[in-house]
């Protein structure tokens, strides 16, 4: 339980919003633990990965246990990944909401890794964060910037008819939050999960919006968290996953 309540007091998580599952949700609180994989899902390739470099733990940004659970069997993803973490006898603890709106988390990392400057809060929970870039930029520019910055398979925006300069940024899937980004002076929203008609209507409003994908707009975070547990618990081996990766491809 040791870096359950370190992280804790990195992204306490009772302030996770309310339908969310974060925590420690798998294994036993008193192992001791030597090797830390980091991840932002729990997959079973993860855990495989977890399990060839001996990690007692992993660390990752999405539950892996989100939904109530009516049976864990082999018959399901989502039961081969709870039984394998079972019989390897590895915990999980996961910071989820609670790493979006804590200062130096998921949406910190996101702004940062664009190279926002002036980086100050988003919305009154701190889901999001806004910014703004040196210069100006179209938003075709500015878009092929966050792709090439996030390692994104590619992106999907629209064109407000505005030059980027005031970004505020959502890691995953905040696209609803498009008019509250208009309503704290920005001209361009980058985010995930962006629906048709949110699109249309930040173009209605002429707000540039960019959908950089999930993945990427949050594996930002995971180099901080393992750089976190590496500070907190200096003893202890800490390993990024290399085989989690964007599910998706363009063509």
């Amino acid at each position: 339980m040791d870096v359950y309540r370190f992280l804790d007091g990195k992204a306490p998580f009772s302030t996770q919003m309310s339908f969310d599952n974060a925590g420690f949700l798998v294994g036993h609180g008193d192992k001791e633990v030597h090797t830390i994989l980091v991840a932002l899902d729990i997959t079973e390739t993860v855990v495989e990965e977890a399990a060839q470099a001996g990690a007692e733990l992993i660390v990752s940004h999405h539950p892996v246990i989100f939904l109530p659970a009516k049976h864990i069997t082999d018959q399901d993803p989502s039961g081969r990944k709870l039984l394998a973490l079972l019989e390897y006898n590895i915990a999980a603890i996961c910071a989820h909401t609670n790493l979006d709106i804590a200062p130096g988390g998921v949406n910190d990392a996101l702004a940062q890794a664009l190279g926002l400057e002036q980086i100050g809060p988003f919305s009154e929970d701190g889901l999001g964060r806004t910014g703004v870039i040196s210069g100006a930029l179209s938003a075709e520019a500015f878009a092929a910037q966050v792709k090439e910055r996030l390692g994104a398979n590619g992106v999907r925006f629209v064109d407000g008819g505005r030059l980027v300069c005031k970004v505020a940024v959502g890691g995953g899937a905040c696209g609803d939050m498009g008019p509250a980004a208009i309503a704290c002076g920005c001209d361009t929203f980058v985010t995930s999960d962006v629906k048709y008609h949110e699109f249309q209507e930040a173009e209605a409003l002429g707000l540039n919006l960019i959908d950089a994908g999930h993945y990427p707009t949050e594996n930002v975070v995971c180099p901080v968290l393992a750089d976190w547990l590496q500070e907190g618990f200096p003893d202890v081996r800490v390993l990024l996953s290399h085989r989690h990766h964007e599910v998706f491809s363009y063509c």
